[in-house]
């Protein structure tokens, strides 16, 4: 059971899960916000450059066939014919799909920067597999996708319809016009069922990229095990992390306790704390070189009965400076009178005993 929860995916993932998806090629993918740019540039196309379109158009058709009867057919010459066509015609339209290509472009980086990732295109084994195929081709999403798409046609079909019907007898009437009349009436309908369209998609695919990207997030979740691997990729394993603090904090106690060596005193509780201070003349104040509690108290004054370091006990004062000072660090203001007194004391002691030697 407990394998089992380590293993169940329920956990929101990390930033660096999410960032490694995006750098494979998983990435929330809209098709909805791609088709509302496209619209959405086709539509402002359709309102800002139709009348220059059309025109550009139409005056490279009106000279094709107004100089008909001298275009030269056979050999190059035709082929150069077809050249200034076409350029004609990318004058005439280039802007406007240069636009459309922007749109469809800014549809893409809208959801996600350009990823290149070769991942999707290594060859798989299950996609050579019928029996996947046809997973794939009738799975829940699939049919999600295909249910979603007739939904989105019947609704654009109905409030096309809607916009339609009431111009239903003008547009019976639009053939029996003349083609320079009908543009106006045409531009004008095609704007307005194209703004429309864009309003209802502007919906579906705010809604749609929400759906996606929940589907995507929950792609990304983590299982317990997952999360703990990636804590030991990124911040190493915590069985080695342990080891090497165990090793650098032997280190430390080792060179502590050659510093109780250089201790001048040693002021005891008696036996739950230690603190060893160094003091010379022309220091400032005195400095904490060891210090510890129990197993390391109990060290700080073997190391100190075996080099002579004289041990005073004051437990209050012990605490005290325990609590308030660092190794290497001079012991505070407030202490000063009691730590004097207690030096002044071991160099009196210093002195008779160097006296009666």
């Amino acid at each position: 059971m407990a394998q089992e929860d380590d293993t169940e995916k329920t956990l929101d993932p990390s930033q660096k899960r999410l960032q490694e998806a995006i750098e494979r090629g998983d990435v929330v993918k809209s098709q909805e916000v791609s088709t509302w740019f496209l619209m959405a540039g086709a539509t402002l196309i359709v309102m800002a450059f139709s009348g220059t379109m059309s025109s550009g158009v139409l005056t490279t058709l009106r000279g094709l066939i107004a100089h008909s009867y001298d275009i030269r057919v056979e050999g190059p010459g035709f082929i150069g014919v077809l050249a200034r066509l076409g350029r004609e015609l990318i004058l005439a339209i280039g802007l406007p799909l240069s636009l459309l290509v922007l749109a469809a472009l800014a549809g893409t980086l809208i959801q996600h920067p350009l990823v290149w990732s070769t991942e999707a295109l290594q060859p798989k084994l299950s996609k050579l597999s019928p029996a996947a195929g046809l997973e794939r081709l009738f799975s829940t999403q699939t049919l999600a996708h295909f249910g979603k798409g007739l939904a989105k046609l019947g609704l654009l079909g109905v409030i096309i319809g809607a916009l339609l019907w009431p111009e239903r007898f003008r547009l019976e009437g639009l053939v029996s016009l003349d083609p320079a009349a009908m543009l106006p009436f045409t531009h004008a309908l095609a704007v307005k069922v194209l703004g429309t369209v864009v309003a209802v998609l502007a919906v579906i695919a705010a809604l749609d990229y929400f759906f996606q990207y929940r589907q995507w997030y929950e792609r990304q979740k983590m299982s317990v095990a997952e999360l703990k691997e990636e804590f030991k990729q990124t911040d190493g394993d915590p069985a080695v992390k342990g080891k090497i603090k165990q090793i650098r904090q032997s280190r430390a106690r080792k060179r502590m306790m050659a510093a109780v060596k250089t201790a001048s005193v040693v002021i005891t509780n008696p036996t739950h704390y230690a603190v060893a201070l160094r003091y010379e003349r022309g220091m400032n104040a005195p400095v904490c070189v060891a210090k510890g509690v129990d197993l390391i108290a109990r060290r700080i004054r073997e190391v100190a009965n075996e080099n002579g370091i004289p041990i005073v006990e004051n437990p209050p004062l012990a605490r005290a400076v325990y609590g308030t000072v660092e190794i290497d660090q001079e012991i505070k203001p407030e202490h000063y009178k009691a730590v004097a007194e207690v030096i002044g004391y071991v160099m009196r002691l210093n002195r008779s005993f160097a006296g009666r030697r």
